[in-house]
């Protein structure tokens, strides 16, 4: 019973935690492109989104990550056999590069704080997808969990990030010819 209270724990924070990181990467853009207006308008801009940006970093993504791996860990010392099974050391590979992509966040959060930050708002919308990708190849791999859906799943995510990038690139020619009309 334990278990299945840690895993429904799991998987409504694990929602909270992907809506954060969802979210996130569009604030970024949003403050990057922020620094096109006036300086007056970009100071008022830049003050909110630092503001906007700490405040879904630290009281909903970061503790909704905490809870995510805490129940993670509940789940697999609850159930030790989950790991000699060779889909959740793959899944939890991907879970890592999760990991990393929540703290490259933080780390581009506190670079636009300070102004510090070179990312353009396109590569800011790649990494957007990045996020969305990691969580497609988790679900995916849960839910199959066998070698030969694994294989349709990794075409299907390959073909996912090459549709996102066509997505990305037509949707920076469309916002180009709509700004200089």
């Amino acid at each position: 019973m334990l278990y299945l209270y840690a895993k429904a724990l799991h998987i409504i924070f694990m929602v909270c935690w992907m809506a954060g990181l969802f979210y996130m990467p569009r604030l970024f853009i949003y403050h990057t492109e922020a620094k096109q207006k006036s300086a007056v308008e970009y100071q008022v801009l830049h003050q909110q989104f630092v503001v906007m940006e700490k405040r879904l970093w630290w009281i909903i993504t970061t503790p909704a990550m905490c809870i995510t791996v805490a129940t993670a860990l509940l789940m697999l010392y609850l159930s030790p056999g989950l790991l000699s099974q060779g889909w959740m050391h793959v899944k939890l590979g991907f879970v890592v590069g999760l990991l990393f992509y929540h703290f490259k966040s933080q780390q581009i959060m506190n670079w636009l704080a300070t102004g510090k930050s070179t990312w353009t708002s396109s590569q800011l919308r790649l990494w957007n997808e990045v996020s969305t990708i990691i969580l497609f190849a988790i679900v995916f791999l849960v839910i199959f969990r066998s070698a030969v859906d694994w294989i349709y799943g990794v075409v299907g995510l390959l073909s996912l990030a090459v549709l996102l990038m066509i997505l990305i690139k037509l949707y920076k020619r469309y916002r180009k010819t709509h700004n200089e009309e």
